[in-house]
């Protein structure tokens, strides 16, 4: 599939329909990159369904604390914790995963939200480029390092986890370089493409020993964020008074995406909001729809590409965290 700037447009423009609703009690839902944006209204969604656990994955605990409190106010919801996860850093991403594992719960619900937009080649610690390391590499990293736990509640409590990663439409207008793990690239259509060819690779390796985990990959569409602040001078002029005053949906109407991946299809019978949950399976999720990823997605070329990365990155992996080959090895 293509997407014309004519459709993008009329998508944005359409109307968002309510985010669904299911009772969540018992349950364990990890929103990363909730304390502003699509990620923390995600998580006020979530808060209003009586979750058993909400954790909100956050890089700073103050702003998590803060966000936690204020969701509590306006949802009376008291089942929800902060955990500090910064995706800048593999180790901060290997001590999440770590705490969550030693603290035995279940876990059905990750909503692996956060990402960075910058404008100039920042590379982190690990010397990777910010943006390929926020949005691909730690974002992967950490549904990885939970997959014991989402396996576990599938065969415990004999239900659907979600892995749901956030992409964006842009993913349709993306050109990778063949060498993708040795030429970083800060712009930020290549990280969306990346994120569609992991759920893909990452749902195909699922689907035989562990059907029950549903990994999705979904588009919140364009929407105001704080994800701009790295705008300057003209930059942000067109940016805040051009884009996202005439095309930017709000935080929230993007969140219900989010939550629509979630949730659809969890009905009885597979089936929620007419959506079969098989259907879910590696699917790129856009305006509540399971819809066609680009062309080059699923072209014989995209196929090779996706095989690439998840080579390259399981080879980045052994040397960021040991445990990663064995989950592999136990449950792939």
């Amino acid at each position: 599939m293509q997407l014309t700037i004519r459709k993008f447009l009329k998508e944005q423009c359409q109307k968002v329909p309510l985010a669904p609703q299911e009772d969540l009690a018992g349950k364990t839902v990890i929103v990363v990159g909730a304390n502003t944006g699509i990620g923390y209204e995600a998580a006020k969604h979530f808060a209003s369904m009586n979750p058993g656990k909400l954790i909100l994955a956050c890089r700073d605990q103050r702003r998590g604390d803060e966000a936690l409190q204020r969701i509590q106010q306006e949802t009376g919801c008291n089942n929800i914790e902060v955990s500090v996860l910064d995706l800048k850093s593999f180790d901060s991403v290997n001590a999440f995963a770590d705490r969550f594992e030693k603290s035995g719960q279940r876990l059905d619900i990750i909503i692996a939200n956060a990402a960075v937009l910058a404008t100039n080649l920042e590379v982190t610690d690990g010397g990777w480029e910010s943006g390929f390391q926020v949005n691909n590499l730690s974002t992967n990293l950490l549904c990885l390092l939970l997959i014991p736990a989402l396996s576990r509640t599938a065969t415990q409590y004999n239900t659907n986890p979600r892995i749901v990663v956030v992409t964006r439409e842009l993913h349709y207008w993306a050109q990778l370089a063949p060498k993708v793990l040795s030429a970083p690239n800060p712009i930020e259509f290549d990280t969306k493409l990346l994120n569609v060819l992991f759920i893909r690779a990452l749902s195909s390796k699922l689907s035989t020993s562990n059907p029950n985990i549903i990994a999705t990959s979904v588009n919140p569409g364009f929407c105001a964020s704080s994800l701009r602040r790295e705008f300057t001078g003209l930059q942000r002029f067109v940016v805040d008074w051009l884009s996202v005053k005439l095309l930017a949906r709000t935080s929230e109407k993007g969140s219900r995406q989010l939550v629509w991946a979630a949730l659809a299809g969890s009905g009885k019978g597979g089936s929620k909001a007419g959506v079969d949950i098989d259907a879910l399976r590696g699917a790129y999720v856009s305006s509540m729809t399971v819809c066609e990823p680009s062309d080059f997605v699923i072209s014989d070329e995209g196929k090779r590409m996706q095989d690439l990365f998840w080579d390259g990155m399981m080879t980045v992996f052994k040397g960021v965290n040991p445990k990663v080959e064995g989950i592999v090895a136990a449950h792939f």
